[in-house]
């Protein structure tokens, strides 16, 4: 059980790692990780529920950031800029035909005394529908940036 435990570790710790560098593919990946191992754990209350989790939230938040371009992170961003908590915002992108639907949380003060909030994204790429969950904060300059 140590083993996997070990495993589950160094896993988790390469996503965290790889997101020092990431683009928004990997963001939506490392995210979708995240949320997806606490889903698994929360459902399975086992390691392999955890990973499983882990792998396929992977999966499906780095396709969700890997679809989305410069005109949809304008939108996500105004989503977290201006939604109020609990309230979806939807549109559609006109060049890829893709649909996002965004529901931001309430806000919260991060680490470094910088507002966040947490939001979950609805996409429907190519006729299939994705369900990832994501963190931004607002940086100095007052962008919202992916965590």
């Amino acid at each position: 059980m140590k083993k996997i435990h070990c495993i589950a570790a160094a896993a988790l710790s390469a996503l965290l790692l790889s997101s020092c560098m990431a683009n928004k593919a990997q963001m939506g990946g490392v995210g979708g990780a995240a949320a997806g191992a606490i889903a698994g754990q929360a459902i399975g209350k086992n390691t392999g529920a955890t990973l499983i989790g882990a792998a396929v939230g992977g999966m499906l938040g780095y396709i969700v950031g890997n679809e989305m371009d410069k005109s949809d992170q304008q939108q996500l961003s105004m989503a977290y800029e201006t939604a109020p908590s609990g309230q979806p915002v939807a549109w559609n992108n006109p060049d890829s035909h893709n649909q996002y639907t965004v529901t931001p949380q309430s806000p919260y003060t991060g680490p470094n005394n910088q507002p966040c909030r947490k939001a979950e994204i609805v996409a429907i790429i190519d006729g299939r529908t994705e369900r990832t969950y994501s963190t931004a904060c607002r940086d100095s300059y007052g962008n919202w940036q992916l965590q």
